[in-house]
Protein backbone atom coordinates (compact mmCIF):
# COMPACT_ATOMS: atom_id res chain seq x y z
CA UNK A 1 0.00 0.00 0.00
CA UNK A 2 0.75 3.57 -0.48
CA UNK A 3 -0.55 6.65 1.59
CA UNK A 4 -1.42 10.03 -0.27
CA UNK A 5 0.28 12.82 1.14
CA UNK A 6 -2.72 14.87 2.36
CA UNK A 7 -4.34 17.13 5.65
CA UNK A 8 -6.62 14.68 7.74
CA UNK A 9 -8.43 16.19 10.81
CA UNK A 10 -6.26 15.73 14.19
CA UNK A 11 -7.63 16.09 17.29
CA UNK A 12 -4.71 16.86 20.30
CA UNK A 13 -3.69 18.11 23.55
CA UNK A 14 -2.37 21.92 21.90
CA UNK A 15 -3.88 21.89 18.56
CA UNK A 16 -6.92 20.84 16.56
CA UNK A 17 -7.07 19.98 12.83
CA UNK A 18 -10.38 20.79 10.97
CA UNK A 19 -10.95 20.23 7.34
CA UNK A 20 -13.65 22.19 6.30
CA UNK A 21 -14.62 21.57 1.86
CA UNK A 22 -14.62 24.60 0.20
CA UNK A 23 -18.16 25.19 -1.46
CA UNK A 24 -19.85 28.36 -2.14
CA UNK A 25 -21.15 28.77 0.96
CA UNK A 26 -18.37 28.55 3.18
CA UNK A 27 -16.55 30.82 0.94
CA UNK A 28 -18.02 33.32 2.05
CA UNK A 29 -17.96 32.02 5.74
CA UNK A 30 -13.90 31.95 5.50
CA UNK A 31 -13.63 35.41 4.56
CA UNK A 32 -16.03 36.72 6.76
CA UNK A 33 -14.53 34.35 9.65
CA UNK A 34 -11.12 36.56 9.53
CA UNK A 35 -11.44 39.99 8.57
CA UNK A 36 -8.60 41.58 6.78
CA UNK A 37 -7.67 45.17 6.24
CA UNK A 38 -5.33 45.17 3.63
CA UNK A 39 -1.55 47.08 4.02
CA UNK A 40 -1.74 50.42 2.18
CA UNK A 41 0.82 51.79 0.06
CA UNK A 42 2.31 55.21 1.50
CA UNK A 43 0.44 58.78 0.95
CA UNK A 44 3.32 59.18 -1.57
CA UNK A 45 1.56 56.90 -4.43
CA UNK A 46 -2.23 58.70 -3.79
CA UNK A 47 -0.42 62.18 -4.92
CA UNK A 48 -0.13 64.10 -8.25
CA UNK A 49 2.38 66.61 -8.76
CA UNK A 50 -0.11 69.83 -8.19
CA UNK A 51 1.62 73.31 -6.89
CA UNK A 52 -0.41 74.05 -3.21
CA UNK A 53 -1.78 77.26 -2.94
CA UNK A 54 0.67 78.64 -0.88
CA UNK A 55 3.59 77.60 -3.08
CA UNK A 56 2.31 79.91 -6.15
CA UNK A 57 5.26 82.02 -7.09
CA UNK A 58 5.85 85.73 -5.72
CA UNK A 59 6.78 87.90 -9.19
CA UNK A 60 9.42 90.19 -8.73
CA UNK A 61 8.90 93.77 -9.47
CA UNK A 62 10.61 95.30 -12.21
CA UNK A 63 11.22 98.74 -13.44
CA UNK A 64 8.31 100.60 -14.61
CA UNK A 65 7.26 101.21 -18.31
CA UNK A 66 5.62 103.62 -20.40
CA UNK A 67 2.13 103.17 -20.72
CA UNK A 68 1.20 100.76 -23.65
CA UNK A 69 -1.28 101.50 -26.08
CA UNK A 70 -4.42 99.17 -26.52
CA UNK A 71 -3.94 95.44 -26.26
CA UNK A 72 -5.01 93.37 -29.24
CA UNK A 73 -7.49 90.25 -28.26
CA UNK A 74 -6.41 87.01 -28.86
CA UNK A 75 -8.42 84.37 -27.48
CA UNK A 76 -8.53 80.74 -27.99
CA UNK A 77 -11.20 78.67 -29.55
CA UNK A 78 -15.00 78.46 -28.33
CA UNK A 79 -15.41 74.86 -26.52
CA UNK A 80 -18.65 73.41 -25.12
CA UNK A 81 -18.50 72.26 -21.65
CA UNK A 82 -18.17 68.42 -21.28
CA UNK A 83 -19.03 66.16 -18.45
CA UNK A 84 -16.28 65.76 -15.79
CA UNK A 85 -14.06 63.08 -16.07
CA UNK A 86 -12.58 61.01 -12.83
CA UNK A 87 -8.74 61.57 -12.57
CA UNK A 88 -6.12 61.05 -10.48
CA UNK A 89 -5.88 62.28 -7.04
CA UNK A 90 -9.83 62.74 -7.02
CA UNK A 91 -11.28 61.62 -4.16
CA UNK A 92 -15.06 59.98 -4.47
CA UNK A 93 -17.66 58.94 -1.87
CA UNK A 94 -20.04 56.41 -2.05
CA UNK A 95 -23.17 57.31 -0.24
CA UNK A 96 -26.14 55.82 0.57
CA UNK A 97 -29.90 57.05 0.59
CA UNK A 98 -31.08 55.51 3.89
CA UNK A 99 -28.62 55.46 6.60
CA UNK A 100 -29.72 52.66 8.69
CA UNK A 101 -30.61 49.76 6.01
CA UNK A 102 -28.04 50.55 3.75
CA UNK A 103 -25.59 51.00 6.02
CA UNK A 104 -25.75 47.50 7.41
CA UNK A 105 -26.07 45.67 3.75
CA UNK A 106 -22.67 47.24 2.64
CA UNK A 107 -21.66 46.52 5.83
CA UNK A 108 -17.47 47.12 6.46
CA UNK A 109 -17.40 48.97 3.03
CA UNK A 110 -18.22 52.33 4.77
CA UNK A 111 -16.49 52.14 7.72
CA UNK A 112 -13.20 51.36 5.54
CA UNK A 113 -13.88 54.43 3.49
CA UNK A 114 -15.28 56.49 6.60
CA UNK A 115 -11.97 55.55 8.22
CA UNK A 116 -10.12 57.02 4.97
CA UNK A 117 -11.98 60.13 3.99
CA UNK A 118 -13.47 58.88 0.66
CA UNK A 119 -11.55 56.96 -1.64
CA UNK A 120 -8.35 58.30 -4.05
CA UNK A 121 -8.42 57.66 -7.52
CA UNK A 122 -4.70 56.19 -7.54
CA UNK A 123 -2.33 56.18 -10.01
CA UNK A 124 -3.24 53.59 -12.24
CA UNK A 125 -6.94 54.89 -11.99
CA UNK A 126 -8.19 52.60 -9.82
CA UNK A 127 -10.16 53.11 -6.23
CA UNK A 128 -9.25 50.28 -3.95
CA UNK A 129 -11.92 49.07 -2.13
CA UNK A 130 -11.96 46.45 0.90
CA UNK A 131 -13.82 43.11 0.62
CA UNK A 132 -14.34 44.06 -3.36
CA UNK A 133 -11.09 44.88 -4.99
CA UNK A 134 -9.58 47.68 -7.20
CA UNK A 135 -12.10 49.01 -9.59
CA UNK A 136 -11.02 51.20 -12.03
CA UNK A 137 -13.06 54.62 -12.55
CA UNK A 138 -9.80 56.88 -14.20
CA UNK A 139 -11.21 58.91 -17.18
CA UNK A 140 -15.01 58.42 -16.88
CA UNK A 141 -17.66 60.71 -15.80
CA UNK A 142 -19.46 60.00 -12.77
CA UNK A 143 -22.53 58.40 -14.59
CA UNK A 144 -19.66 55.74 -16.33
CA UNK A 145 -18.08 55.37 -12.77
CA UNK A 146 -21.23 54.24 -10.88
CA UNK A 147 -22.27 52.15 -13.39
CA UNK A 148 -18.57 50.48 -12.84
CA UNK A 149 -18.83 50.07 -9.24
CA UNK A 150 -21.99 48.86 -9.09
CA UNK A 151 -21.16 46.02 -11.81
CA UNK A 152 -18.55 45.34 -9.02
CA UNK A 153 -20.84 45.27 -5.97
CA UNK A 154 -22.94 42.90 -7.66
CA UNK A 155 -20.21 40.51 -8.45
CA UNK A 156 -19.25 40.79 -5.13
CA UNK A 157 -22.32 39.90 -3.91
CA UNK A 158 -22.87 43.17 -2.07
CA UNK A 159 -26.28 44.99 -2.50
CA UNK A 160 -25.58 48.01 -4.83
CA UNK A 161 -27.30 50.77 -2.98
CA UNK A 162 -25.54 53.89 -3.25
CA UNK A 163 -24.70 57.25 -5.15
CA UNK A 164 -21.61 58.13 -5.97
CA UNK A 165 -20.33 61.33 -5.07
CA UNK A 166 -17.15 63.20 -5.48
CA UNK A 167 -15.82 64.85 -2.74
CA UNK A 168 -12.45 66.60 -3.80
CA UNK A 169 -11.28 67.39 -7.11
CA UNK A 170 -7.70 67.41 -7.42
CA UNK A 171 -7.02 65.88 -10.64
CA UNK A 172 -8.12 68.47 -13.13
CA UNK A 173 -6.36 72.21 -11.66
CA UNK A 174 -5.93 75.84 -13.25
CA UNK A 175 -3.47 78.18 -11.95
CA UNK A 176 -4.31 82.01 -11.33
CA UNK A 177 -1.45 84.46 -10.52
CA UNK A 178 -0.12 87.58 -11.01
CA UNK A 179 -2.22 90.86 -9.63
CA UNK A 180 -4.79 89.14 -8.57
CA UNK A 181 -5.68 88.89 -4.74
CA UNK A 182 -5.65 85.71 -3.83
CA UNK A 183 -3.22 83.95 -6.19
CA UNK A 184 -3.81 80.03 -6.32
CA UNK A 185 -4.76 76.89 -7.61
CA UNK A 186 -8.32 76.24 -8.72
CA UNK A 187 -10.25 73.13 -9.30
CA UNK A 188 -11.94 71.77 -12.26
CA UNK A 189 -15.33 70.33 -10.84
CA UNK A 190 -18.96 69.46 -12.06
CA UNK A 191 -19.62 73.11 -13.00
CA UNK A 192 -17.92 74.38 -16.06
CA UNK A 193 -15.15 76.74 -15.09
CA UNK A 194 -15.05 80.50 -16.83
CA UNK A 195 -11.84 82.59 -17.09
CA UNK A 196 -13.79 85.66 -15.58
CA UNK A 197 -15.24 83.56 -12.93
CA UNK A 198 -11.15 81.98 -12.10
CA UNK A 199 -9.97 85.53 -11.55
CA UNK A 200 -13.51 86.65 -9.61
CA UNK A 201 -12.32 83.71 -7.36
CA UNK A 202 -9.07 84.57 -7.06
CA UNK A 203 -10.11 87.87 -5.43
CA UNK A 204 -10.24 89.86 -8.60
CA UNK A 205 -7.88 92.09 -10.06
CA UNK A 206 -5.78 94.34 -7.86
CA UNK A 207 -3.88 97.06 -9.63
CA UNK A 208 -3.14 100.69 -9.06
CA UNK A 209 -5.22 101.57 -12.39
CA UNK A 210 -7.01 98.33 -13.65
CA UNK A 211 -7.43 99.80 -17.36
CA UNK A 212 -4.35 98.40 -18.20
CA UNK A 213 -4.12 95.16 -16.64
CA UNK A 214 -4.32 92.59 -19.23
CA UNK A 215 -5.67 88.29 -18.37
CA UNK A 216 -3.11 85.95 -20.21
CA UNK A 217 -4.08 82.54 -20.77
CA UNK A 218 -1.49 79.72 -21.21
CA UNK A 219 -2.43 76.59 -23.26
CA UNK A 220 -0.58 73.74 -25.15
CA UNK A 221 2.68 76.29 -25.72
CA UNK A 222 -0.11 78.78 -27.10
CA UNK A 223 -0.78 82.39 -25.30
CA UNK A 224 -3.86 84.28 -25.31
CA UNK A 225 -5.00 87.84 -24.03
CA UNK A 226 -7.32 89.97 -23.54
CA UNK A 227 -7.81 93.26 -21.12
CA UNK A 228 -8.99 93.12 -18.08
CA UNK A 229 -11.89 95.59 -18.74
CA UNK A 230 -12.97 94.08 -21.82
CA UNK A 231 -13.38 91.07 -20.28
CA UNK A 232 -15.86 91.73 -17.71
CA UNK A 233 -17.70 94.09 -19.55
CA UNK A 234 -18.95 91.12 -21.52
CA UNK A 235 -19.28 92.85 -24.78
CA UNK A 236 -19.58 90.60 -27.27
CA UNK A 237 -16.78 88.67 -25.83
CA UNK A 238 -17.43 84.94 -25.68
CA UNK A 239 -17.06 83.01 -22.25
CA UNK A 240 -13.25 81.22 -22.29
CA UNK A 241 -13.73 77.71 -20.58
CA UNK A 242 -10.83 76.71 -18.73
CA UNK A 243 -9.67 73.22 -19.24
CA UNK A 244 -6.79 71.33 -17.26
CA UNK A 245 -3.11 72.64 -17.16
CA UNK A 246 -4.53 76.24 -18.47
CA UNK A 247 -1.93 79.05 -16.46
CA UNK A 248 -3.81 82.29 -15.79
CA UNK A 249 -1.62 85.89 -15.21
CA UNK A 250 -3.46 88.86 -14.81
CA UNK A 251 -0.70 91.19 -15.87
CA UNK A 252 -0.90 95.17 -14.83
CA UNK A 253 2.21 96.02 -17.45
CA UNK A 254 2.70 95.18 -20.55
CA UNK A 255 5.38 92.96 -20.78
CA UNK A 256 5.43 89.70 -22.15
CA UNK A 257 8.70 88.47 -20.58
CA UNK A 258 7.34 88.84 -17.34
CA UNK A 259 4.42 86.92 -17.90
CA UNK A 260 6.42 84.34 -19.41
CA UNK A 261 8.74 84.08 -16.75
CA UNK A 262 5.91 83.59 -14.17
CA UNK A 263 4.45 80.46 -16.44
CA UNK A 264 8.30 78.89 -16.46
CA UNK A 265 8.43 79.22 -12.71
CA UNK A 266 5.33 77.57 -12.07
CA UNK A 267 6.52 74.99 -14.74
CA UNK A 268 9.75 74.69 -12.88
CA UNK A 269 8.17 74.04 -9.14
CA UNK A 270 5.96 71.45 -10.65
CA UNK A 271 8.85 69.87 -12.06
CA UNK A 272 10.65 69.86 -8.87
CA UNK A 273 7.79 68.25 -7.24
CA UNK A 274 7.22 65.43 -9.75
CA UNK A 275 10.90 64.44 -8.65
CA UNK A 276 10.41 64.18 -5.34
CA UNK A 277 7.27 62.13 -5.61
CA UNK A 278 9.52 59.79 -7.95
CA UNK A 279 12.41 59.97 -5.55
CA UNK A 280 10.05 58.86 -2.83
CA UNK A 281 8.54 55.96 -4.39
CA UNK A 282 11.79 54.68 -5.88
CA UNK A 283 12.76 54.64 -2.32
CA UNK A 284 9.93 52.92 -1.22
CA UNK A 285 10.55 50.22 -4.14
CA UNK A 286 13.89 49.87 -2.84
CA UNK A 287 12.84 49.38 0.46
CA UNK A 288 10.33 46.48 -0.72
CA UNK A 289 12.89 44.83 -2.88
CA UNK A 290 15.30 44.70 -0.23
CA UNK A 291 12.59 43.27 2.18
CA UNK A 292 13.13 46.70 4.49
CA UNK A 293 9.12 47.03 5.07
CA UNK A 294 6.62 45.09 6.70
CA UNK A 295 4.61 43.06 4.70
CA UNK A 296 2.57 40.10 4.57
CA UNK A 297 2.60 37.11 3.82
CA UNK A 298 1.16 33.84 2.44
CA UNK A 299 3.55 30.33 1.94
CA UNK A 300 3.04 28.30 -0.77
CA UNK A 301 4.36 24.85 -1.25
CA UNK A 302 3.83 21.23 -2.15
CA UNK A 303 3.15 19.75 -5.73
CA UNK A 304 3.52 23.81 -7.02
CA UNK A 305 5.89 25.07 -9.63
CA UNK A 306 7.63 27.23 -7.30
CA UNK A 307 7.31 26.98 -3.72
CA UNK A 308 7.97 30.09 -1.24
CA UNK A 309 6.75 33.08 0.39
CA UNK A 310 4.67 35.52 -1.75
CA UNK A 311 3.52 38.65 -0.33
CA UNK A 312 -0.17 39.94 -0.30
CA UNK A 313 -0.70 43.45 -2.41
CA UNK A 314 -1.05 46.37 -1.15
CA UNK A 315 -4.84 47.85 -0.83
CA UNK A 316 -6.54 44.60 -1.59
CA UNK A 317 -7.22 41.15 -1.23
CA UNK A 318 -5.62 38.43 -3.05
CA UNK A 319 -7.33 35.17 -3.61
CA UNK A 320 -5.68 31.35 -3.25
CA UNK A 321 -6.08 31.93 -7.30
CA UNK A 322 -3.92 34.70 -7.19
CA UNK A 323 -1.04 32.65 -5.40
CA UNK A 324 -1.25 29.51 -6.71
CA UNK A 325 -1.06 30.71 -10.70
CA UNK A 326 1.39 33.87 -9.24
CA UNK A 327 3.66 30.66 -7.89
CA UNK A 328 3.55 28.64 -11.65
CA UNK A 329 0.24 26.69 -11.03
CA UNK A 330 -0.14 23.19 -10.20
CA UNK A 331 2.41 20.50 -11.28
CA UNK A 332 1.09 19.23 -14.32
CA UNK A 333 2.14 15.57 -13.91
CA UNK A 334 2.96 15.46 -10.12
CA UNK A 335 0.14 17.78 -8.63
CA UNK A 336 -3.16 16.55 -7.19
CA UNK A 337 -5.93 19.02 -8.08
CA UNK A 338 -8.23 17.23 -5.79
CA UNK A 339 -6.66 18.12 -2.87
CA UNK A 340 -5.65 22.05 -2.36
CA UNK A 341 -5.61 23.24 0.96
CA UNK A 342 -5.26 27.02 2.71
CA UNK A 343 -4.22 26.00 6.25
CA UNK A 344 -5.04 29.00 8.59
CA UNK A 345 -4.63 29.36 12.00
CA UNK A 346 -7.28 30.16 14.32
CA UNK A 347 -7.91 30.18 18.41
CA UNK A 348 -10.55 28.15 20.00
CA UNK A 349 -11.45 30.25 22.68
CA UNK A 350 -13.43 27.58 24.53
CA UNK A 351 -10.72 25.35 25.09
CA UNK A 352 -7.63 27.68 24.57
CA UNK A 353 -6.27 25.43 21.75
CA UNK A 354 -4.55 26.53 18.75
CA UNK A 355 -6.89 25.69 16.21
CA UNK A 356 -5.70 25.06 12.28
CA UNK A 357 -8.61 24.95 9.78
CA UNK A 358 -7.60 23.85 6.34
CA UNK A 359 -10.10 24.50 3.64
CA UNK A 360 -9.87 21.76 1.11
CA UNK A 361 -10.79 22.43 -2.52
CA UNK A 362 -11.59 19.79 -4.85
CA UNK A 363 -10.44 21.44 -8.37
CA UNK A 364 -10.90 17.84 -10.22
CA UNK A 365 -13.68 19.80 -11.72
CA UNK A 366 -12.41 23.00 -13.22
CA UNK A 367 -15.71 24.62 -12.74
CA UNK A 368 -14.53 24.51 -8.81
CA UNK A 369 -11.41 26.68 -9.72
CA UNK A 370 -14.38 29.78 -9.72
CA UNK A 371 -14.35 29.31 -6.22
CA UNK A 372 -10.49 29.50 -5.58
CA UNK A 373 -10.72 33.02 -6.83
CA UNK A 374 -13.28 33.62 -4.36
CA UNK A 375 -11.63 32.44 -1.30
CA UNK A 376 -9.96 35.15 0.09
CA UNK A 377 -6.03 34.81 1.38
CA UNK A 378 -5.14 35.98 5.12
CA UNK A 379 -1.54 37.24 6.39
CA UNK A 380 0.04 33.58 7.46
CA UNK A 381 -2.00 31.44 5.39
CA UNK A 382 -0.42 28.42 4.05
CA UNK A 383 -1.15 27.04 -0.06
CA UNK A 384 -0.45 23.27 0.32
CA UNK A 385 -0.91 20.83 -3.00
CA UNK A 386 -0.97 17.46 -2.46
CA UNK A 387 0.99 15.21 -4.91
CA UNK A 388 -1.04 12.46 -6.57
CA UNK A 389 -1.08 8.46 -5.66
CA UNK A 390 1.05 7.22 -8.73
CA UNK A 391 3.92 10.25 -7.51
CA UNK A 392 4.44 8.62 -4.26
CA UNK A 393 4.37 5.32 -5.65
CA UNK A 394 6.73 6.58 -8.35
CA UNK A 395 9.27 7.79 -5.22
CA UNK A 396 8.66 4.73 -3.50
CA UNK A 397 10.38 2.90 -6.62
CA UNK A 398 13.40 5.59 -7.27
CA UNK A 399 14.09 4.62 -3.86
CA UNK A 400 13.88 0.60 -3.92
CA UNK A 401 15.73 0.69 -7.44
CA UNK A 402 18.88 1.24 -6.37
CA UNK A 403 18.96 -0.93 -3.62
CA UNK A 404 17.63 -3.81 -5.79
CA UNK A 405 20.08 -2.70 -8.56
CA UNK A 406 22.67 -3.51 -5.68
CA UNK A 407 22.05 -6.92 -4.18
CA UNK A 408 22.06 -8.09 -8.17
CA UNK A 409 25.06 -7.15 -8.65
CA UNK A 410 26.38 -8.57 -5.26
CA UNK A 411 24.78 -11.93 -6.28
CA UNK A 412 26.15 -11.75 -9.72
CA UNK A 413 29.37 -11.50 -7.95
CA UNK A 414 28.86 -14.58 -5.15
CA UNK A 415 27.50 -16.77 -7.91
Amino acid sequence: MYNVSEVRPVVGETSVVKVVPVTSQNVMMANAMTPYTPRSLPSVFDQTATLQSSAVPSISAYKPQARPGAVPTKLPPVQQPKAYRIGVGDVVLLATPNADSALNEINGLLAAQNARQGYTVQDDGAIAIPTVGRVSIGGMTLEEAQSALFQKLVQSQIDPTFNLEITDFNSQRVAVGGAVAQPQLEPITLTPLYLDEAITAAGGVVAADPSYATVRLYRDEQTYQISANKLFAKNDIPKVLLQNGDRVFVDTEYSVELAEGYMRQELDLAKFQRDVLDEQRDIFQTRVEMDAVDRDYVYVFGEVKTQGRWPLPFDRTASLADAMFEQGGIQPVTGNPRRIYVLRKNRDTSSGAMGITAWALDAQNTANLLLATELQLRPNDIVFVASQPVTNWNRLISQVLPSISILGTANGIVN
